[in-house]
């Protein structure tokens, strides 16, 4: 084998691989609280934290039928979406609630450059086991 097609062949792989690698940013959700609220049979108290990296995004989602959500910004800013509502920057410190069965159709890092995390509460009914559903 001659060392150009070596170098091309290596060429080749590093750039086809960079694509998939730009569009590959997602979030990570890593359960943070889970507890039955005794005094609401029936319902549980789930929490989790979400963390987007630079330009990082959900893909538009429905939320457990039950579950009310309430969001609030750890650090960084991040862009949403709920129903027909408008889409809004909310920044560190800033909250706000989904109702049940919403449509998250926006949920992403604002920032290209910066790494984004939010706390997403939900209130859901105890057998409700799955969070988000991917709308198709």
């Amino acid at each position: 084998m001659s060392t150009r097609f070596v170098t091309g062949a290596l060429f080749a792989a590093i750039t086809s691989a960079l694509p998939a690698a730009a569009h590959d940013l997602t979030e990570t959700v890593t359960p943070h609280f889970e507890k039955a609220i005794t005094n609401i049979p029936g319902k549980t108290l789930k929490v989790v934290i979400v963390d987007y990296s630079p330009g990082g995004a959900s893909v538009p989602h429905t939320h457990a039928d039950s579950s009310f959500i309430f969001a609030h910004v750890l650090s960084g800013e991040v862009e949403s979406k709920v129903n027909d509502g408008p889409t809004q920057i909310y920044r560190t410190g800033e909250s706000w609630y989904e109702p049940p069965a919403s449509k998250h159709l926006v949920s992403r890092n604002a920032s290209k450059t910066k790494s984004a995390r939010l706390l997403a509460v939900f209130v859901l009914d105890t057998d409700e086991k799955t969070l988000t559903t991917p709308i198709e």
